[in-house]
């Protein structure tokens, strides 16, 4: 007798314990009871406007439900495939056998930044976070936004893609409005590695009908410009590579010292009269 409870012997001697036997409720047992599977990705990053899943997988659920809740004003999104809000960006995914119940995300902003629970309802709720960080992915041409090359020199452009969670699924480069067009001219080469989000156009000898403002446009990413001359000869104010402060500064200083210089002349070469004081003496 166990706890008031007779105990089963087996062939061998052995005694069966309730647990074994059954005797006990069904949910009372500790393996029945659900839990979360860790290997899921819990800290999820997502591009602004780009659709984001968060994937939430609970074995041995029973008849319990899974919630989905955002912690920062304890808002419930969802129940089971239902949703609770008004916002209907966010919905719940499942399928019939599956442990895995998703909540997704339709064109994620900043603002929805933050922590999310999957709650499932055990008394007490256990529940399990998951960190959304929605970010604005942009493209951006190493060097500086006005460049000016020499005629029969090359353009050579390098486009990185940054704050982006996956590669781009393209890279274009566009010439003002227009796709560049690689047979249009011979000469332009275009390499896109999409594992390090980078892209390198080189147009070789390039004349000044390739002067114009040069696009990097990555999918799902903010564009990035650049404005390039080519110029005929030799341009020496001109070929400052877009740094138009200091070449501004550069012009100016010759007119500034001349200014300075002349009014140093002035002062030594005039005569400053300065009249006596007059004091009346008084016996």
């Amino acid at each position: 007798m166990l706890n008031g409870r007779a105990c089963l012997p087996f062939a061998d001697g052995s005694i069966e314990s309730p647990s074994q036997s059954g005797n006990l409720n069904y949910w009372e047992q500790p393996f029945s009871q659900p839990y979360f599977d860790n290997a899921t990705r819990r800290d999820v990053t997502a591009t602004v406007g780009q659709m984001t899943y968060l994937h939430c997988r609970v074995r041995n659920l029973g008849d319990r439900s899974v919630s989905w809740i955002r912690k920062r004003d304890l808002h419930i999104l969802t129940v089971g495939i239902l949703t609770y809000t008004n916002d209907q960006r966010f919905q719940s995914l499942h399928s019939d056998g599956s442990d895995e119940w998703t909540l997704r995300i339709t064109s994620p902003q900043i603002k929805d930044s933050g922590t999310y629970e999957c709650q499932v309802s055990t008394e007490p709720k256990i529940s399990q976070g998951f960190q959304l960080n929605v970010v604005i992915s942009k493209a951006k041409i190493i060097g500086n936004t006005e460049m000016y090359i020499r005629s029969g020199s090359d353009i050579n452009l390098t486009c990185v893609v940054l704050e982006t969670p996956d590669p781009p699924t393209f890279i274009y480069w566009y010439r003002d409005r227009d796709v560049i067009n690689y047979s249009g001219r011979g000469g332009i080469s275009v390499v896109t590695e999409k594992q390090t989000r980078t892209s390198r156009l080189l147009i070789s000898k390039a004349q000044p009908p390739d002067t114009g403002n040069y696009t990097c446009a990555p999918s799902a990413s903010d564009s990035a410009s650049v404005t390039v001359h080519v110029l005929n000869g030799e341009h020496p104010a001109a070929m400052q590579h877009g740094n138009s402060s200091n070449s501004a500064v550069t012009r100016l200083l010759p007119i500034f010292l001349l200014f300075v210089c002349h009014s140093i002349q002035v002062l030594l070469v005039t005569d400053v009269y300065v009249p006596a004081r007059v004091v009346k003496l008084t016996r």
